[in-house]
């Protein structure tokens, strides 16, 4: 069996050579550039499939096949003159986004998930009324009726602080009235 075994492993070998001599060429003879048609890239893959290659070994064959065709494309694009631009996908902003996210909570409670990251976004602007609208801050408020926990508390913590800071300056300025007043509203609802 031990003979078997071996002569197995020399087929193999034998082939795998024949098979590297047949794709490269000798170095003593001079390198021409060869361009890959799709034909010669299903030989490639026929040939992988006669060495029964493993999943991850044909996995990274096509890969790369995908890659030379992809640039022999671009190639052809560039020798053509067509420029190929990547368009630019415009994503909304974390603004917009967490007001989505209290339109949802607001609008669709079955579908609504909770984002934490959108409630933070919510909770450390909720008191700019450029970034949160005077109509979605009363959306806002009816949000902060279910807030729990840590959250709760923090921002009670922060609410008191900016009061007393607001308060300390004494300045009656109209931006910061409103700002005080969003300030109120949240210490009545949380406390």
């Amino acid at each position: 069996m031990g003979n078997h075994k071996k002569s197995v492993v020399m087929k193999k070998s034998k082939k795998t050579k024949r098979l590297t001599a047949e794709r490269d060429p000798p170095a003593n003879e001079p390198c021409l550039k060869r361009q890959k048609a799709e034909g010669e890239a299903e030989e490639e893959e026929e040939r992988a499939e006669d060495q029964e290659l493993t999943p991850e070994a044909r996995r990274k064959l096509e890969r790369k096949l995908k890659k030379e065709r992809q640039k022999e494309q671009k190639k052809l694009m560039r020798e053509a003159g067509i420029v190929s631009k990547k368009e630019e996908v415009k994503r909304p902003s974390g603004s917009e986004l967490a007001l989505e996210y209290l339109t949802s909570w607001s609008e669709n409670p079955e579908t609504w998930k909770f984002q934490k990251t959108r409630q933070t976004w919510l909770l450390l602007h909720m008191y700019d009324k450029d970034k949160v609208p005077d109509g979605h801050f009363s959306i806002l408020l009816r949000y902060l009726e279910g807030l729990q926990g840590c959250a709760r508390s923090v921002t009670v913590q922060k609410a008191e602080a900016l009061m007393k800071e607001y308060d300390a300056t004494g300045a009656e300025d109209p931006g910061l009235l409103e700002t005080r007043r969003r300030i109120r509203d949240v210490l009545q609802l949380l406390s």
